[in-house]
């Protein structure tokens, strides 16, 4: 039984690693050995601490998809320090913003980073690895439960990010959740081509560590065939990745004629997938079980998941809560809902996080009395799964009809020759609001504005059906519906 002071994540996590507990860079074929990795998240630790950092103090992580990234977010936080990762793109644009913001007393970036604004702040910035390693007996510094762990950047935010207060506690309820639900082993090993500053590739460091395994990292996914061949060259089990990462793969890779017979588990999240995505990519690697999932950076990570045994029979549900949440759907005034009445998803239990970092207006908005209003519109079946039907920003209406921006998507990527779709309204004289459609054709589609009119209902009024080479995206890959009204 651990004690209330005896909660720290990573040192959950370096208690717990084991002979498979690599570290592996694909892109550059270097590795770092399961016996080196305590150690290095030990002097990462050292190293903080003899600049002069002290436990609570917040230090920015340039998080690329290296091992040193991960053991420097790692090191910061067995020294109850609180990491910040951040994207490269992030901590470029905003990273000054965020350190004012956070009072970070330090940056650490890759040596390859380069950003002058540290100096200009008079914060410590330090580089690289570190050059010596504390006795193995330094211990992870006392942290309690509710203590904090991390500010995590939200993922769909826009400019700025807000910063999610999340604590030692959620890390180690979400993290064995997480583990439960997908049966994870301690000969996992996890290929990532998602960055540690997002929710959802950090949870998959988290939960493979955890369990002993080991994390193969790859910036490659431009090539999607650079990946698929590490990921059978370093025997990796799972893959995980949002709604883009399967559409390049079932359109813009080898994957039909690359077989993957280690591959255990696909891993999505981030976003609705197409069914009609799901059930090909059970076709093409039926050997590999798909995992649908669902999550938010208020929860820690991850909320649901579809049992893959269940896929077919709920085909298009965000599966059911984790075993240590309670999901239900409101209304606007806050009474709970019925079996399938549609209202706002609400979540409660361990891994609903702390708030928002010093936005005391926004957590008393999303955090009220142990629940977290997720700003998903949806509902729960009979048997307790969970359909989601768009965001409470993400709807709009033709002549006073509601219609969510997700089922619009979904019918137009239905239509021959659609690779991807997204939507957003504009103003309309009649109907108030009316459909601007931004689709990417697969090669070789014609005529596909007329196909898509006639395939959208007649009560729908579509002002414009934009044909473009690509979506905007954030740096987690998903779609950026703000900026499309900036696409030429």
């Amino acid at each position: 039984m651990k004690s209330s002071a005896d909660m720290n994540f990573a040192g959950e996590i370096l208690r717990r690693l084991g002979p498979n507990s690599q570290l592996i860079d694909a892109a550059s074929g270097q590795a770092v050995p399961a016996e080196e990795v305590p150690g290095l998240i030990r002097g990462f630790a050292g190293t903080f601490l003899s600049s002069g950092l002290r436990p609570g103090d917040r230090i920015l992580i340039s998080c690329n998809l290296t091992p040193s990234s991960t053991l420097a977010y790692l090191g910061t936080m067995y020294a109850g320090l609180v990491p910040v990762p951040l994207d490269g793109r992030v901590l470029t644009d905003s990273g000054e913003t965020l350190c004012v913001r956070t009072r970070a007393r330090a940056v650490w970036t890759d040596e390859a980073i380069q950003c002058d604004w540290p100096d200009k702040l008079g914060v410590l910035h330090l580089k690289g690895c570190p050059d010596g390693r504390p006795a193995p007996s330094l211990a992870p510094a006392a942290c309690a439960k509710d203590d904090l762990a991390a500010l995590m950047p939200t993922s769909g935010s826009t400019g700025v990010p807000r910063l999610v207060m999340v604590s030692h506690g959620n890390l180690i309820a979400n993290t064995e959740a997480i583990v439960r639900s997908q049966g994870l082993g301690t000969d996992e090993r996890a290929m990532l081509i998602l960055p540690i500053s997002y929710c959802f590739g950090a949870s998959v460091v988290h939960s493979h560590l955890y369990q002993g395994g080991s994390v193969v990292f790859d910036s490659r996914f431009m090539f999607p065939d650079k990946v698929l061949r590490a990921i059978n060259e370093y025997g990796c089990t799972s893959i995980a990745g949002v709604p883009t990462t399967y559409n390049i793969l079932l359109r813009r890779s080898s994957l039909a004629t690359v077989p993957l017979p280690g591959l255990r588990r696909f891993l999505q999240a981030g976003g609705a997938l197409a069914t009609e995505s799901v059930t090909k990519m059970r076709e093409i690697v039926p050997s590999a079980a798909f995992y649908v999932m669902y999550g938010q950076t208020e929860a820690t990570a991850r909320i649901s998941c579809l049992p893959p045994e269940r896929l077919t029979q709920k085909l298009g549900s965000a599966g059911v809560p984790l075993d240590n949440l309670k999901v239900a759907a409101f209304d606007e005034g806050g009474r709970e809902l019925a079996t399938d009445e549609t209202g706002e998803i609400w979540v409660k239990g361990p891994s609903v996080t702390l708030g928002y970092f010093d936005d005391p207006e926004e957590t008393a908005r999303k955090f009220s009395q142990g629940w977290l209003k997720t700003g998903d519109i949806g509902s729960l079946d009979a048997d307790g799964y969970i359909w989601l039907k768009g965001r409470k920003g993400d709807f709009m209406k033709m002549r006073g009809v509601r219609v969510s921006f997700a089922e619009i998507e979904t019918r137009v990527r239905a239509v021959a020759g659609v690779c991807e779709c997204a939507a957003t309204s504009v103003p309309h004289p009649e109907a108030g609001d009316a459909l601007a459609l931004f689709v990417v054709p697969e090669n070789g589609a014609r005529d596909l504005p007329a196909q898509i009119r006639r395939a959208l209902p007649v009560h729908w009024v579509c002002s414009a059906i934009n044909l473009v080479e690509e979506l905007p995206r954030t740096s987690t890959g998903k779609m950026a519906r703000h900026r499309l009204g900036s696409i030429k």
